[in-house]
């Protein structure tokens, strides 16, 4: 009877820590998230002005939000947790858990389950909601946010080079974006290591309008198709033709990682990968932020209640400064080494769970000395 009783005031115990927990989290951020929107109203109301109030709300707020939310989601577990734990122990709460029999351990199994929730909820968020939105937020941005020098400044890319296929090289000298056409183009397919067909043309035009993939056309052509010493050589004014790339497989959109989904980044990154391309840091870079950003809850959490969860003189302010310069401690970080990563100076998942690595052993510490 008396372990049924303990049983049940543990699960009561549980759920009451998870409230407190996700509701401290959820309040935090409406709270931070209401004055950042204020802040940056007032920034831009000159040219948000220009919008209707439809689009301000529903194509740049509400897709503004979830954005701002991941982004300081490490900031906003760490006060949750410092501000309610704390006040916890205020209460003498935490020592009324402790005469039940529950060691700390056991007090820690609600506040992980918490860290896993908004683990997954942010990597939801970063993953299928914000890839979304993000493709109407930066649309809005562009229209009323940008100046018309940043909205024009990339016409185009040089010196593109990659694998379409095994086997089969495509290069163009430049590749303009206003009417979707690439100059001084040459085609080179191989066997093994031996050339057995090269094409060269004055442009070659993407098809925007045909409902095939990858159709192109090709203009001033010459081929020459090698078997063994026989050479053919045969040329044209046009000619369509397939050709198994886009101009989205080499044309990088400022800020175009943050609209793909984590499946369609992994797909991009691969697909680049096996093609030759570079500059690809910056999808891989979010690719990996997401997950480690995710993972980074139950680490702040960890701290934070090592940090917050005994009785002090003082109060909480301490404490709550040391959550704060923890939390902003970790994002300064996080950015710091995605610089690395940047300039080739490190991986991207190095860069991105760099921060992770180092503040693991702390939260180890923490943990360690928490009890005592």
């Amino acid at each position: 009877m008396a372990k049924t009783i303990r049983h049940r005031l543990l699960k009561r115990l549980d759920w009451y820590i998870i409230k407190k927990f996700l509701g401290t989290y959820f309040f935090t951020i409406a709270l931070i998230i209401i004055i950042m929107v204020v802040f940056d109203y007032n920034e831009h109301i000159d040219k948000l002005n220009k919008a209707t109030a439809h689009e301000i709300i529903f194509e740049y707020y509400l897709n503004f939000i979830p954005y701002f939310i991941n982004m300081f989601s490490p900031l906003f577990v760490f006060i949750a947790i410092i501000f309610f734990t704390s006040k916890l122990a205020e209460n003498s709460e935490i020592i009324a858990m402790f005469s039940t029999g529950m060691s700390f351990r056991r007090m820690m199994v609600p506040y992980m389950l918490s860290a896993a929730f908004i683990a997954v909820f942010t990597l939801y968020l970063g993953s299928q909601v914000i890839p979304k939105g993000s493709i109407t937020r930066l649309k809005f941005e562009e229209r009323y946010k940008m100046s018309h020098y940043n909205r024009n400044n990339s016409d185009g890319t040089y010196n593109v080079q990659l694998e379409v296929e095994e086997g089969i090289i495509a290069y163009m000298e430049s590749f303009q974006t206003y009417n979707m056409t690439g100059y001084r183009f040459a085609l080179d397919k191989f066997d093994g290591k031996k050339l057995v067909s090269h094409m060269t043309a004055r442009s070659i035009a993407y098809d925007t309008l045909s409902t095939e993939k990858y159709h192109w056309k090709v203009k001033n052509f010459m081929i020459r198709d090698m078997s063994g010493t026989i050479e053919t050589i045969s040329q044209g004014s046009e000619m369509d033709t397939i050709i198994r790339f886009e101009p989205g497989d080499f044309l990088i959109e400022n800020g175009q990682q943050e609209t793909m989904s984590s499946g369609e980044l992994r797909e991009y990154i691969q697909r680049q990968k096996e093609r030759g391309m570079g500059n690809i840091q910056d999808f891989e870079i979010e690719y990996h932020k997401r997950y480690a950003m995710s993972f980074a809850a139950f680490i702040l959490t960890i701290m934070g209640v090592s940090l917050s969860s005994r009785k002090r003189k003082g109060g909480m302010g301490l404490y709550l400064g040391i959550g704060l310069g923890l939390s902003f401690g970790y994002i300064l970080f996080q950015t710091v080494s995605s610089n690395f990563a940047i300039t080739g100076a490190m991986s991207a998942f190095w860069a991105e769970w760099l921060p992770n690595f180092i503040y693991v052993p702390i939260a180890i510490f923490l943990y360690i000395k928490a009890p005592k």
